[in-house]
């Protein structure tokens, strides 16, 4: 299975940091943020990574190389303006393979098992879905929250009134192919309106995660994450 790592986004609430550092590539916990996902995906046996950059793309290249050393094989997707995700996505849709692949978005920390990966993209396939998220408890700075989840289905899009019922997208899914068609490659799009065309028709499925998730989105945050993953000893790992 492919898994692409979306890299591209420019940082701005990061800033000064990601000046002069892609934000991916901020430490935390002892280690570039990316390299967390790198080494999940080796664990859960992933071996072909893509990853898309634009803003100083070249400084993730220099420090992750061909994902040798984590036992992986990264091929990149260079952007010279950053494309949205839907817009990476189809940017790099011929390195991704023809079978559903895993995405996970560069700026989240999450304890997901990967390797659960291969029998959800399966029981996709035999539900005829096109798309499933992972989803997470709205964090305070997302109350509104993104979906409804009932039976392992998503729904979409959302309703005015209704943000008690509705779920976060983590930055995490399993997507077809399909999911993109009309999309010229090249071109900007965002995910969000191709996920809730799906829920809106049946096909997008996805399950709540109750362990660790963090979207790596202010210095606030960084910090606090920093703090906690070496209180925890797994800067060590």
């Amino acid at each position: 299975m492919h898994a692409m790592i979306l890299a591209a986004g420019r940082g701005e609430r990061m800033r000064p940091l990601t000046d002069t550092c892609p934000k991916p590539l901020l430490p935390v916990g002892g280690k570039a943020l990316i390299v967390w996902h790198l080494e999940a995906l080796a664990r859960a046996g992933v071996r072909d990574v893509v990853i898309n950059h634009a803003h100083l793309g070249a400084l993730i290249e220099e420090q992750l190389g061909d994902g040798s050393r984590w036992g992986l094989r990264i091929a990149y997707s260079p952007e010279t303006q950053a494309l949205e995700t839907a817009g990476g996505i189809v940017q790099a849709l011929e390195l991704l393979g023809r079978d559903p692949f895993l995405v996970v978005n560069g700026d989240v920390f999450c304890d997901f098992d990967f390797g659960r990966a291969p029998a959800i993209a399966g029981a996709m396939m035999a539900a005829d879905l096109l798309a499933w998220c992972l989803l997470v408890a709205n964090p305070e700075h997302h109350r509104q929250g993104d979906f409804e989840l009932q039976g392992g289905r998503l729904s979409g899009p959302p309703a005015a009134g209704e943000a008690a019922t509705r779920l976060t997208f983590s930055g995490i899914g399993i997507y077809r192919r399909e999911l993109f068609a009309g999309i010229e490659r090249g071109s900007r799009a965002p995910l969000a309106p191709l996920l809730y065309g799906a829920a809106a028709g049946g096909r997008a499925g996805g399950e709540l995660h109750k362990g660790h998730w963090t979207d790596v989105g202010t210095h606030e945050r960084l910090l606090q994450l920093d703090a906690q993953l070496r209180g925890n000893g797994e800067s060590k790992q």
